[in-house]
């Protein structure tokens, strides 16, 4: 059996991990959500969530620096792999959230569980998703993602253009993004009614 982590030791201190998938995956959305506009504010987000209220206190009140906090941060998240391990010049071939549904079907048929009902740590999530079954839902789907159209032609080429169309990942806009959009849209209505008048 794996010895996944359960807690985190920084300058001496030690704090309990709270290792559920799903804290994980939410934390995966803060990043995306905020992006680099609130870096600081997303780092102390995913401390909390993480390691919980006395941990955030003790990098608020300077007791434990918060580079070493991120930096074992950084490591969970990546179940152990460094950034060197995870320099991946391929598009991503799976999203957890948009994906989710994907990925629940796939450990219903391959391992019996259901996700919405079983507590897993985020370390044996990330080593059940790594090994599902060519014939799972996800890793079909990966499968047409992942595709190269070189070589293809005709109605091969059709074909695989339209699969590759339906199970593409959507591009999901930060928040920065979104209030852009926004605003840019008031601007344009702006201008349309002063055309107008």
């Amino acid at each position: 059996m794996n010895d996944y982590p359960k807690y985190i030791q920084v300058e001496g201190k030690k704090y309990a991990i709270n290792t559920d998938f799903r804290v994980a995956l939410n934390c995966d959305e803060i990043v995306r959500q905020n992006g680099e506009s609130k870096e600081y504010e997303t780092a102390l987000a995913l401390i909390y969530k993480l390691f919980g209220e006395e941990c955030l206190d003790d990098v608020l009140n300077e007791v434990i620096p918060i580079d070493s906090v991120l930096k074992i941060l950084k490591k969970y998240l990546w179940c152990g792999k460094t950034e060197e391990d995870l320099v991946n010049d391929k598009e991503p071939s799976m999203d957890f959230k948009q994906d989710m549904g994907y990925i629940r079907a796939s450990f219903m048929s391959d391992y019996q569980i259901d996700l919405s009902k079983e507590k897993m740590h985020w370390w044996q999530f990330n080593d059940y998703l790594q090994g599902l079954t060519e014939h799972s839902a996800m890793n079909r789907i990966r499968y047409v993602r992942e595709e190269p159209l070189k070589g293809k032609k005709g109605e091969e080429l059709q074909r695989w253009i339209e699969m590759k169309k339906a199970v593409a990942l959507k591009a999901e806009k930060t928040e920065e993004q979104k209030r852009l959009d926004k605003l840019f849209q008031e601007r344009m209505k702006k201008e349309v009614i002063k055309w107008t008048k």
